[in-house]
């Protein structure tokens, strides 16, 4: 505690270092309009060197930080106008540049319609920035389909996510990570709609202030904002019908004076789906062909509210909560065909009809202090609690059946009762400054989590009466508390960006189970301190070719759930249980990109992760098979990216991502068991916007995955999708019409195989992919109200937490 207040004084005292210069202004139009978006462009005037670019925020404001004393001037570029020079001017202490206003030559004036749009793809210094608002295929689909189209981005069967072909990936909600991890974050990014979220930002490699969490990076959601003072509503209606139908409507509003800020939204979503996955496997001699048919169906509600006053233009106060609330409900029909391999005779059937309900309760409370006093140095305060409360049953039925089904041999039945209650409470500051010509930010951050999981397992009796099995029922608790602090440095020095970070996360831990059963695993402490370096260079080459290259050691924690050694079954032969042995993986990444015209981006890339966190499938007695997590001893990665927007007519527009990397998985875990495998794969996605007569727009996009390895030794097939819609804007440009069609080939079809000891596996599955898809959304009010944007601190522990389904 000691050592932390020291930090804390040290830190604060670092908010009276005020020792560089920065150059703002603002950009507007003809009608002295703010622009966005706008380029502005930062010339050391002693050679014409470009020391910096930024872009300009929806006000038209653009702020150069860090800047040393000199002599520059700047250039000003927009779509469809002409560029913009200033004259040279003397930095000596902060300087405002005159509003700059661009405006079309006079022989074009009556002529030129300006169309402020984004481009798909965005690379900024620290991360790539992927625009999906205002894309057609977009509309209609969810989070979850979004990040299957972001570049590098894979989401497998299971619903995990892979960056570049690493897992741990951290899924940020506007800079703050999500509450949710694997099934439950699968579930909430499901629920939240497309027409919510304004872009999606990939960060390979994150600098010391972020939490070290997440050895893939981190992919951060930002969901819409507004513009300037006054209140607005946005509306928005989705229908969307392939196998099964599926409904979501929202609402999102905004009001803002001079000194205060009140937003909310909600959102109501209700569905059902189908999906299919057949597991043939071996094992022991036996040979076991599983077909599993599961119907779905959901509703939930989303809302957020809070509210930011404004003190003094200094001082900022906040309050935020945000919830998800939500009940699934799932059938699946199992059949199993037991046999002696070899031979074409079935030995017997196993029947497995389950039924499953589960409810979720998530909320999450934010209060926020920010402090800025208008010569770059900021200091923002967050205190949060977050409350996860899962409810889940499941009815599950074992009947074996002679080689006809029509004669029952024997019956095991099953009911499970799982109950899941997770804490977590965190606080944290985070100081920016400037310093020695350039930015200096620190932090620290305490965390406190606390789960409680309850697994009560009934055997069913004839009369379908329940009789708790204290032998097979058990409670796990864990406890956890990461302490971190944090310094990172950046700095521009003419053509040459300068950023170098360290971060020290303190943890402590304690799994403790509770059973009938003498476990040897009843009880894992641990307590260790890590020290996460980062460091980056960016280099200006000439006004067209730009790198950079970064460095970062990163961690992943296991997930709560996944240190339970609960058992989760599938049929009484085919089950998932948890691992409390299991360690922190490691990962050191390095990359270097290169950036031409500020549009066509190739990155190459090698990290080493040491003791990979993965689910491997085994063997248990000698007919049944579960899946767990294991460390693997480690995993190499080198990958290649490009990615680029290229017009190809004034109507014709298209971006490309291509990925590649190769993948090697090394571990030995005795009695032959060894995984040593080696894969090249690439993934790819492509997207075509055609501008048509009468306002329309059609958009046609398309992903493909070549083979590649899943968890630690599953080598998967090919897989892709191609979807294409229809844009058209209406009543007077408030509405919105977007009508669109889902994997119109049927093609997004997984499948799979792996050999593991005595243990092989083929599987294959879908499911309802392809849908039609329709959307309305309609403004009221003004269309230009702002919110201030802000992070709140529940950090990535939180994105820690799974269903356990």
């Amino acid at each position: 505690m000691k050592k932390i207040s020291t930090l804390f004084i040290l830190l604060c005292s670092i908010v009276s270092l005020t020792s560089a210069q920065s150059i703002s202004g603002k950009i507007i139009d003809a009608e002295n309009q703010p622009l966005a978006f706008a380029n502005i462009i930062l010339y050391a005037a002693a050679d014409s060197t470009m020391v910096k670019v930024e872009l300009s925020d929806d006000d038209g404001q653009f702020t150069f930080k860090g800047i040393p004393a000199a002599s520059y001037w700047v250039k000003a570029t927009y779509v469809g106008m002409p560029p913009y020079q200033s004259e040279i001017f003397e930095l000596n202490s902060d300087y405002e540049l005159s509003t700059i206003q661009i405006q079309p030559t006079a022989n074009e004036l009556s002529e030129v319609t300006v169309t402020a749009q984004r481009p798909l793809l965005e690379m900024k210094p620290d991360k790539m920035v992927f625009n999906v608002e205002g894309s057609i295929n977009a509309s209609g689909s969810d989070a979850l389909e979004l990040l299957k189209k972001a570049p590098g981005v894979v989401v497998d069967n299971n619903d995990n996510i892979s960056m570049l072909g690493k897992s741990s990936v951290q899924v940020y909600i506007d800079g703050k990570p999500s509450p949710l991890s694997t099934a439950d974050l699968a579930a909430y990014l499901k629920s939240m709609r497309a027409e919510q979220i304004d872009n999606i930002e990939i960060i390979t490699n994150p600098s010391a202030k972020y939490d070290a969490e997440g050895t893939g990076g981190i992919i951060n959601i930002r969901l819409k904002k507004d513009k300037s003072l006054g209140a607005n509503a946005n509306v928005s209606l989705g229908y969307s019908i392939g196998n099964r139908a599926q409904y979501n409507g929202s609402i999102n509003s905004n009001y803002r004076t001079k000194n205060l800020n009140v937003f909310g939204n909600y959102s109501y979503y209700d569905g059902e789906n189908t999906n299919f996955f057949e597991l043939y496997r071996v094992q022991f001699g036996q040979l076991f062909d599983q077909r599993n048919n599961d119907e779905s169906a959901w509703s939930g509600h989303n809302f957020k509210a809070g509210a930011d006053y404004y003190l003094d233009q200094k001082n900022t106060i906040g309050f935020m909560v945000d919830g998800n609330i939500g009940d699934d409900r799932s059938a699946s029909n199992s059949r199993t065909e037991i046999s002696m391999i070899n031979q074409d005779v079935i030995d017997s059937l196993l029947v497995s009809n389950s039924r499953s309900n589960s409810n979720r309760t998530n909320l999450t409370f934010n209060m926020n202090y920010r402090l800025d006093n208008k010569k770059g140095t900021t200091v923002n305060f967050d205190a949060d609690y977050g409350l996860y409360r899962s409810e889940a049953t499941q009815t599950q039925p074992n009947q074996y059946l002679d080689p006809t089904g029509a004669f029952l041999l024997t019956e095991r039945n099953y009911f499970f009762d799982t109950p899941t209650d997770i804490d977590i409470y965190t606080a944290k500051v985070d100081v920016e400054t400037p310093l020695l010509g350039g930015q200096l930010s620190t932090g620290l951050k305490s965390a406190f989590v606390s789960t409680d999981n309850t697994f009560d397992f009934y055997n069913l009796t004839n009369d379908n009466n329940k009789e708790l099995d204290l032998s097979r029922s058990n409670t796990f608790t864990y406890e956890e508390n990461v302490n971190a602090a944090y310094v990172n440095f950046s700095r521009q020095i003419k053509g040459l960006g300068v950023q170098v970070g360290l971060r020290v996360e303190q943890t402590n831990s304690e799994g403790d189970l509770q059973s009938m059963q003498d476990n040897e695993d009843n009880n894992v402490s641990r307590s260790y301190v890590d020290f996460f370096p980062s460091a980056g260079l960016s280099y200006s080459l000439n006004p067209k070719n730009s790198l950079q290259l970064t460095y970062s050691r990163r961690i992943n924690r296991p997930n709560y759930q996944d240190l339970n050694p609960f058992e989760n079954k599938l049929d009484e032969l085919t089950f998932e249980k948890g691992n409390p042995f299991l360690n922190p993986e490691y990962t050191n990444s390095v990359q270097l990109t290169h950036t031409w015209n500020y549009s066509i981006n190739t990155s190459i890339g090698f990290s080493h992760t040491k003791d990979v966190i993965t689910r491997q499938t085994d063997t248990f007695g000698e007919k049944a098979s579960f899946i767990t997590w294991l460390n693997l001893a480690e995993q190499y990665n080198f990958n290649l990216s490009v990615s680029g927007a290229v017009p190809i007519t004034k109507w014709w527009s298209s971006y490309t991502n291509l990925t590649g990397y190769i993948q090697e998985n090394r571990g030995e875990f005795g009695d032959g068991k060894t995984i040593d495998l080696n894969v090249k794969a690439f993934n790819v996605y492509s997207q075509h916007t055609f501008r048509l007569p009468w306002d329309l727009s059609l958009e046609v996009s398309g992903w493909y995955s070549s083979p590649s390895l899943w968890g630690g030794n599953f080598e998967t097939d090919e897989i892709w999708s191609i979807d294409a819609g229809i844009q058209k804007k209406i009543l007077d440009g408030r509405g919105n019409l977007r009508i669109g069609i889902s994997d119109i080939f049927l093609s997004n079809r997984w499948t799979g195989e792996s050999t593991f000891g005595e243990l092989y596996i083929d599987t294959r599955g879908g499911w309802d992919s392809r849908r039609f898809r329709i959307n309305f959304s309609y403004l009221l009010g003004n269309n230009r109200v702002k919110v201030r944007k802000r992070r709140s601190g529940l950090e990535d522990e939180s994105n820690r937490i799974k269903s356990g389904n």
